[in-house]
């Protein structure tokens, strides 16, 4: 709110004012003080006239239309009448004789009612001038009155009561009051429905406490209202809205109620507006607002929203206070009294006028100021004092022009302070309607017709001063115009859209419309101008476009009244259109695939009473009823202010679609990129694609990670032709139809047939073809073929597939054929079908049409087809399936399925041909059948166990068991019962027909412990003790085993004795084992058995030291009976199962095994030749030989032979001496005896000294032969190669038996030998390796 002027007089000075403005127009207020004089000002605040009178003014009031002032004065019966058009004052007598006290014009007619302080009244007619005096009327002063809509006149009077009369004067009602009316007001009472009588409510303040509401026709039945103490007094009240009333109290409350008869007595709002005083209220429907006073101050506040106080205005040089507050009915002016004696004036609404040009706007701040301000640029605003109220500003580059009526004012924007300068005024043919401005041309709309003429004629001679369009009058009138820096724009009411070239004022183009133009609004450049036609229709106009010249907006409300253009370098496509409550955003795609298009972005609502001037990407600025500007952001702009991560998804979403519809691919990249899903990324590429951005959309498919998209868009990225590229991009969004059109108006309209058959859009592709490419025809039509193939619409495949052939390319043709013998077959033209089948190379063609022909049921021709495309096993499946046996049978070999073997040999087997069938049968691997058809059809038991044995069938086996049953062959039968796991039944035959030892046999290892046990059990009552012995060890019954083994007989190669043996040792049991210790040693029958046993028993319980000591006894025996290789053999595996089992060997057994090896070694040397070897050893057994007493005289003579031809004539002297002993003399092999006798007669004792070699623990030279140190006294180690003791550089050991032997000695010794001479294993030279760290074998305490 601004104050516009102050009104302050001298003869003014503290008193009230008396003031009225004009009605209606709001041009003149009149004011009249203490002396006696009305002066009238205009809204500017300058004096107009003063009216004198002959005493102070009691009361005026202007007319319903505010031409005419009335005024009373006091001391005087006159009423003085001053006529604002023509500003002169005329006086009427009223002829009442007593002071006049009270004036008011009528609401709808010419009436003046004059009330007088004794109660009289007049009414004066003043298009008639005729007078009614009413008198008594009232018997006091009338005070207050009202006149209603229906001309009825209600007045108020000191004597306490309301009269209500006619306009002529004649009383309809009148009626008591409790107090001093004040106030008197018309109204209409909210009620349910709408009532027709007019404003038939009366409602008046009485004494100032209650407020009274009746009706005209029933004035006793009334409504009184009392309000709270606290308020103080109703100071005024207003009607408004709906039946609402607006009360000021005096204590500064400000109470609203409603006069609807539910809600009557309640306070619908209520505040404590002023402090302390409140003096008057005040309404302005115009505005929608109401305003108080009080306190120094003025609020106004909103009538839709009484809590939104818009402005509060201190007056603080005002000490004394306020008195009383008017607006002008247009609400533009508000005029507040004070107690002081000044007016003050406030401009409470502007007309709202404004203009822009580019990023600069101009507009009414005050009456008359207009400021230009451009912000964009950041120009610091200039305001320009002009002289008129302007009724319309323009603006352009340089110049601003105002005016009115037919006057315009031209002002030049300078540098220099105050920053404009007055050019010119100019007066024009007509009123002008508006006016257009750029840089160098003003363009004026008057009386249909535009008047184009430079602002700054520098240069008279060059330009002509001015030009009057449309040339002639038949064009129709200019209802709209436009200009921009180059062109003139306007429409007429014939639907003209015209574009002038400024320059040489040239028509350029033309646009004719179906119905009248209204309104044009070109962009910046004057490329493109929306237009909007009689019809409320929106359209967009792109004159240089010659193919789409003329769009229509989509969605465009008819309320629409202008269009602004975003003026951001950026956004010249964008424009939004604005009513007065919604501003609509629409942006323009010139390229997109689907061509040029507008789309609706989206709606923003407008603050109230608001106007846009600009549009500056995304920000509207808008001129307000107050003289400001304000800004408001479009919400279709939401993304550029967008804060960081706290928008939700929906959010996101919804600014993505704006950005994308906005065509700002920059920001809807960010929004992706900050927080995009899946789908984002994909709405922004599928907009890329429309938008034909290809650059742009290969980035966004790589962030989303579309390989395929990325490539199919590099591979089209450099294509200059928009139509083929549009037509690819079409094709990527899935629009065929679309991409079609655009490839065939493009220079490569072959891709749209490419495109069709990749779709397999086949009837497309050739109708395409036909046009474009007639020698693709034949492809097109064999793919077509293929694909009615495969959906069963076999007709046309036919006549596709014959279409499809070329003659001139085989496979192709080929492929034809292939397709015209399935469909003939098909058809039901088999002859036809099968012929070409058979006729064509294709193996698959022939199984592709036996598998058609079959699924008809024609099986010969099927098989025909199968056999001659060598699908055997089908041939002969459909041959079996119509019986043609023979030719099964020739295909048979050839055949790979057993299914196929199977079923021919039961039609061979139902045919009696038991050979063919039992082959079939094999070649089917049924070999169940196979033995059935040998046992009973060709009574050939030997293929049949044949087949048993090599399949393990148990069916079968159960067959050839029934064979051999019929034949009485038990045991085969047995047998095969067994095989076929039938052990029960074979128990049971063998039972019956005392075959058990075959069962026994058969079953072997495989049988469970119950069949053990009742095998054992058969051969217990058959007295067989061996077997009976035998089953129940193998079923884990080891005492009733033993008892068995130990009755048999000892005639059976003692292998019950070795049983009992096994027993003891399984059962580990100890009763069990002195059992049978004892019946070894004799003690139950006095019969002592072979010590072997003994030691048998000692092993199989694993007690090996018995066993030690009765190997030791055993070998002993042997050795005396001369079984020296059982003996060596007992001490060996004794031997080294102690050394397996880590138990010190007995001396006595390692003694013993030595000289009996050396005794076994003899032989070997000797026969080799190696005689010193072979005497040393027989030194070493003669020396004991008391340990062969069986063969005594043999070894000594061996040996004196040996010594003798070894050269060692004393060893060999000795035990001739020896020999010579009478027990011993007559037993020498008559051979020798002469030559030993002369050996005694003529002793040689030379002798060969024997070679020494070190010790293996000491190093001490010892003999060779000798086995004991006598310097450590170690045992030493022997060859077993040589009976020598072993050296440490010479070590080697058998392989198997692990004993040591001399490596040089050992290799020699296999040059003849190949076997161990220890162990007897078979060994070769190569197995044998020298040992060089010999340590572990040197350990002494291996003997016990």
């Amino acid at each position: 709110m601004k104050s516009l002027f102050i009104l302050a007089d001298t003869a003014w000075v503290g008193s009230n004012l008396l003031y009225k403005w004009q009605k209606t127009l709001g041009n003149y207020i009149a004011v009249a003080g203490q002396d006696n004089s009305v002066k009238i000002f205009d809204r500017h605040g300058h004096k107009w006239t003063e009216l004198s009178l002959p005493g102070r003014c009691v009361g005026m009031d202007w007319d319903k239309d505010g031409d005419i002032l009335a005024v009373i004065a006091a001391k005087s019966s006159s009423i003085y009448l001053w006529d604002a058009s023509v500003n002169k004052t005329s006086q009427i007598d009223s002829g009442m004789r007593d002071q006049m006290s009270f004036l008011l014009w009528s609401k709808t007619g010419p009436l003046l009612a004059v009330g007088t302080a004794k109660g009289n009244l007049l009414i004066y007619n003043q298009q008639t001038s005729r007078k009614i005096p009413v008198l008594g009327k009232h018997t006091k002063k009338i005070t207050c009155g009202c006149w209603s809509t229906q001309n009825l006149l209600a007045l108020g009077s000191d004597d306490n009561t309301l009269s209500i009369s006619n306009h002529e004067g004649d009383t309809i009602r009148q009626t008591t009051l409790r107090g001093e009316p004040a106030e008197i007001n018309f109204s209409v009472m909210k009620t349910d429905e709408r009532s027709a009588q007019g404003e038939s409510t009366v409602s008046v303040s009485v004494g100032k406490k209650n407020l009274v509401l009746f009706n005209v026709n029933d004035p006793e039945n009334r409504i009184e209202l009392a309000f709270q103490q606290r308020y103080g007094n109703i100071v005024s009240y207003r009607w408004y809205g709906d039946g609402y009333i607006l009360i000021g109290f005096s204590l500064g409350y400000f109470v609203v109620i409603s006069t609807h008869i539910r809600e009557i007595g309640h306070e619908l709002y209520q505040a404590h507006n002023h402090k302390d005083s409140l003096n008057s209220v005040a309404i302005s429907p115009a505005l929608n607002k109401a305003a108080s006073c009080g306190d120094n101050s003025i609020k106004i506040c909103e009538l839709s929203d009484l809590k939104d106080i818009s402005n509060v205005v201190q007056l603080d040089d005002e000490t004394k206070g306020l008195d009383q507050l008017s607006w002008t009915d247009d609400g533009q002016l508000l005029a507040i009294s004070t107690q002081k004696g000044t007016l003050h004036v406030f401009l409470t609404k502007l007309p709202i006028l404004g203009d822009s040009f580019s990023t600069r706007l101009a507009y009414l701040t005050s009456l008359l100021e207009v400021t230009i301000s451009n912000q964009v640029e950041g120009e610091s605003p200039v305001a320009i004092e002009v002289e008129v109220e302007p009724t319309f500003i323009a603006v352009g580059p340089y110049h601003v022009a105002v005016g009115m009526n037919n006057r315009a004012w031209f002002y030049a924007l300078v540098d220099q302070e105050p920053g404009f300068k007055k050019l010119k005024d100019i007066e024009y043919l007509g009123t002008i309607a508006s006016m257009c401005l750029n840089a160098d041309y003003a363009a004026a709309l008057f009386e249909g017709k535009v008047q184009l003429h430079i602002i700054e004629d520098k240069d008279h001679e060059e330009k002509k001063p001015m030009k009057l369009f449309p040339d002639d009058d038949g064009k129709g009138r200019i209802l709209y115009h436009a200009l921009t820096a180059d062109f003139l724009y306007y429409s007429t009411d014939s639907g003209n859209v015209v574009c002038v070239l400024v320059e040489d004022w040239e028509t350029v183009s033309s646009y004719n419309h179906s119905v009248g133009v209204r309104k044009v609004f070109p962009d910046l450049n004057g490329t493109r101008l929306v237009f909007i036609d009689d019809k409320n229709g929106g359209f967009l106009l792109s004159p240089a476009n010659a193919t789409v010249s003329c769009v229509e907006l989509p969605n465009f409300s008819p309320t629409i009244t202008g269009i602004l253009w975003d003026n951001w370098h950026a956004d010249r496509g964008v424009f939004v259109a604005y009513d007065d409550d919604k501003v609509y955003t629409y942006a323009l795609h010139k390229t997109t695939i689907y061509g040029p298009q507008v789309v609706l972005v989206g709606s923003t609502a407008l603050p109230f009473s608001q106007k846009p001037l600009l549009l500056y990407n995304g920000e509207l600025t808008c001129q307000t009823a107050s003289g400001k500007t304000s800004e408001v952001s479009l919400s279709t702009h939401s993304f550029l202010k967008r804060s960081s991560g706290t928008d939700s998804v929906p959010e996101l979403s919804k600014q993505l679609a704006q950005a994308i519809m906005l065509k700002r691919f920059h920001e809807a990249w960010d929004l992706c990129k900050s927080a995009g899903s899946k789908a984002d990324w994909a709405e922004l590429g599928k907009a890329c694609l429309v938008h034909m951005e290809v650059e742009l959309a290969i980035q966004v498919y790589r962030m989303s990670g579309n390989v395929g998209m990325v490539l199919s868009l590099q591979d089209i990225q450099g294509i200059e032709d928009k139509s083929l590229l549009a037509g690819h991009l079409a094709m990527f969004l899935g629009d065929y139809n679309l991409a079609q059109d655009l490839y065939l108006s493009s220079c490569s309209p072959i891709a749209a047939l490419e495109m069709r058959r990749d779709l397999l859009h086949w009837d497309s592709a050739l109708m395409l073809a036909k046009r474009l490419a007639e020698d693709q025809i034949p492809f097109i039509s064999k793919e077509y073929a293929v694909h009615l193939e495969f959906i069963g619409d076999y007709v046309n495949a036919l006549a596709h597939y014959e279409k499809g052939m070329t003659q001139n390319n085989k496979d192709h043709d080929e492929a034809c054929q292939a397709g015209v013998a399935r469909m003939s077959i098909r058809m039901g033209d088999i002859r036809r079908g099968a012929a070409q089948a058979i006729q064509h190379p294709s193996r698959v063609l022939k199984k592709e049409c036996g598998a058609i022909l079959e699924s008809m049921k024609q099986f010969s021709e099927a098989a025909q087809l199968y056999e001659k495309g060598q699908y055997y096993d089908k041939a002969a499946s459909v041959y079996i399936r119509c019986k043609n046996w023979a030719k099964v049978g020739e295909l048979l070999p050839n055949v790979s399925s057993p299914k196929i073997h199977l079923q021919y040999a039961k039609a061979k087997e139902a045919d009696g041909k038991y050979k063919d069938a039992a082959r079939a049968y094999e070649s089917a691997k049924d070999w169940d059948n196979v033995i059935r058809v040998l046992l009973d059809h060709l009574n050939n038991p030997e293929d049949a166990v044949r087949v048993v044995r090599e399949t393990q069938s148990i069916d079968g086996a159960k067959m050839v068991a029934r064979f051999f049953l019929r034949l009485n062959d038990y045991g085969s039968a047995i047998h095969f019962l067994v095989l076929s796991q039938c052990n029960d039944e074979a128990f049971q035959l063998a039972q019956q027909h005392g075959q058990m030892e075959v069962y026994a046999d058969i079953i072997g290892s495989d049988a469970t412990q119950e069949d053990y046990q009742s095998i054992a059990l058969y051969f217990e009552g058959e007295k067989k003790h061996l077997q009976a012995g035998k089953f129940f060890q193998k079923c884990g019954q080891y005492s009733r085993a033993l008892k068995h083994f130990l009755k048999c007989p000892n005639n059976e190669d003692n292998m019950a004795i070795e049983m009992a043996i096994e027993t003891v040792g399984q059962a580990k049991d100890a009763s069990l084992t002195n059992q049978l210790i004892d019946y070894l040693m004799g003690e139950s029958d006095g019969m002592p058995k072979d010590a072997k046993y003994l030691f048998r028993l000692y092993m199989a319980l694993q007690q090996y030291r018995e066993a030690a000591r009765t190997a030791i006894i055993i070998a002993r025996e042997e050795q005396c009976a001369g079984n020296y290789r059982n003996a060596h053999d007992v001490l060996f595996s004794m031997y080294t199962e102690l050394q397996a089992q880590k138990i010190k060997i007995p001396a006595e057994m390692a003694t013993n095994l030595m000289i009996l090896h050396s005794y076994l070694l003899v032989k070997i040397h000797v026969k080799r030749g190696d005689h010193l070897k072979g005497a040393r050893l027989l030194i070493r057994v003669s020396n004991t030989i008391s340990k062969f007493p069986a063969h005594v005289v043999p070894i000594l003579t061996s040996a004196v032979i040996e010594c003798h031809r070894a050269g060692l004539k004393n060893s060999a002297f000795s035990f001739a001496a020896m020999l010579m002993r009478p027990e011993y003399r007559n037993d020498i092999d008559t051979k020798y005896r002469k030559k030993i006798e002369a050996m005694v007669r003529r002793p040689d004792t030379s002798e060969l000294e024997e070679e020494t070699t070190p010790c293996p623990f000491c190093g001490f030279q010892l003999p060779q032969n000798e086995l004991l140190c006598i310097s450590c006294k170690n045992n030493i180690p022997y060859c077993i190669a040589t009976g020598r003791h072993m050296l440490k550089e010479d070590w080697s050991i058998c392989p198997h038996c692990e004993f040591p032997a001399l490596f040089s000695q050992f290799i020699l010794l296999l040059e003849t030998e190949t076997t161990c001479p220890m162990c007897s294993e078979s060994l070769s030279a190569t197995q044998v390796k020298k040992i060089s760290d010999c340590s572990k074998y040197l350990q002494t305490d291996e003997l016990d």
